[in-house]
C-alpha cells in the first residue's frame, strides 16, 4: 500500500482506470468525465540519511495518490509516515462510496462533500498517529506530513497538512496548489522577512502543522478541475528543496516512471541531504 525502503529506490506506476474551489488549470478547460488516470510513484533514501521515513501510495483505480514525510526518533517518522497513509487511504476507500462524481459545473453542496471526506480521512490519520504515540512513550512527538490528492469526476481534491507540496503542471505552466506550513512560509506571508532572508534563515525546517503530534490538525482542502494533458507532481520536502520551478515542465514531459526516476536523481545530484519521494499523476 505504501511504499519505503531503506535499501534505495522504490517504483510504484499506477494502473489505467476509466473511472474551497480553485481556479482554471493553466491553458485549458475542463475535460468531460471520465478522465484517464496513471500515477508514478518513486521513493529513495537520498545520500545522506540512514532509513527512509517517507511513504507514498498510488491507486489508479480509486484515484487516490498520497506523499507523506515522517518526523520523530526512534523510527518513529516512518511510523507516523506509514500509519497516516494507510488510515487515509482506508478512510477514503469507504467513504467515497457515497460521494457523487464531481463534474462541471461543480456544485457547492458536492464540493464541500468531497472536501469534508478528506478533511476527515486526515484527521483520522492524525488521531491514529497521535494514539500510537501516546501508547508508546519511545514514539512521544511524532508525525508527518500528508499530501494527498483524489480523482473524481472530471475535478480533484487535495489535503494538505506540513510542507510537502503538490503542482499543477500544464504545458509549460507551473502552480504550486498547496500551501507549505512551516515557521519561513508563515513569516514571508505576513512580510516579517524578505525572500532573501528565508533563504538564509536557520528555521527552513521548522514545520507549523503535523499529522499526529497533536489529536487534531488544521487540514487545507480544495476542488480544483481537471483537463486532458494535466499533470500532478506530488513530493515530499526531499525534492521540492532542490527543484526550481522551471526544472518541472521538462522533466514531467519525459512521463510515467522515467519522469520520476529523473527528479529523484535531479535530488541526489544537488545534495540528497534527504528522502526523496516523487508521484506523478498523468491525466488523459
Amino acid at each position: 500500500m505504501t511504499s519505503s525502503d531503506d535499501r534505495g529506490p522504490t517504483t510504484k506506476p499506477g494502473r489505467s482506470s476509466g473511472h474551497g474551489l480553485a481556479g482554471d488549470p493553466i491553458g485549458a478547460e475542463a475535460a468531460p468525465p471520465p478522465v484517464r488516470r496513471t500515477g508514478y510513484g518513486l521513493t529513495d533514501l537520498g545520500r545522506r540519511r540512514t532509513t527512509n521515513e517517507d511513504a507514498l501510495y498510488v491507486d489508479d483505480e480509486l484515484g487516490l495518490y498520497v506523499v507523506a514525510d515522517g518526523m520523530g526518533g526512534h523510527a518513529a517518522g516512518e511510523v507516523a509516515s506509514r500509519e497516516a497513509v494507510d488510515t487515509l487511504y482506508g478512510m477514503v476507500k469507504r467513504g467515497v462510496r457515497g460521494l457523487r462524481e464531481l463534474v462541471h459545473p461543480l456544485s457547492d453542496a458536492d464540493a464541500r462533500a468531497a472536501c469534508r471526506l478528506m478533511e476527515s480521512a486526515v484527521q483520522a490519520a492524525t488521531y491514529f498517529v497521535f494514539s500510537i504515540a501516546e501508547i508508546d512513550r519511545d514514539k512521544s512527538g511524532m508525525g508527518t506530513t500528508l499530501s494527498a490528492l483524489l480523482v473524481l469526476g472530471d475535478h480533484a481534491v487535495t489535503a494538505q497538512v506540513g510542507d510537502s507540496r503538490i503542482y499543477r503542471v500544464q504545458d509549460s505552466g507551473v502552480e504550486q496548489l498547496t500551501e507549505d506550513h512551516t515557521l519561513i512560509a508563515w513569516q514571508l506571508k505576513q512580510g516579517l522577512i524578505t525572500p532573501q532572508e528565508a533563504a538564509r534563515s536557520p528555521h527552513k525546517n521548522v514545520i507549523t502543522r503535523a499529522v499526529g503530534n497533536r489529536e487534531y490538525v488544521q487540514v487545507d482542502t480544495k476542488c480544483v478541475p481537471l483537463a486532458a494533458g494535466v499533470r500532478f507532481l506530488l513530493c515530499s520536502d526531499g525534492l521540492h528543496g532542490y527543484l526550481k520551478e522551471t526544472d518541472i515542465p521538462p522533466i514531467v514531459a519525459l512521463g510515467g516512471e522515467a519522469a520520476v526516476a529523473r527528479f529523484v536523481r535531479l535530488a541526489n545530484d544537488r545534495g540528497g541531504k534527504d528522502n526523496i519521494t516523487a508521484v506523478l499523476v498523468e491525466i488523459d
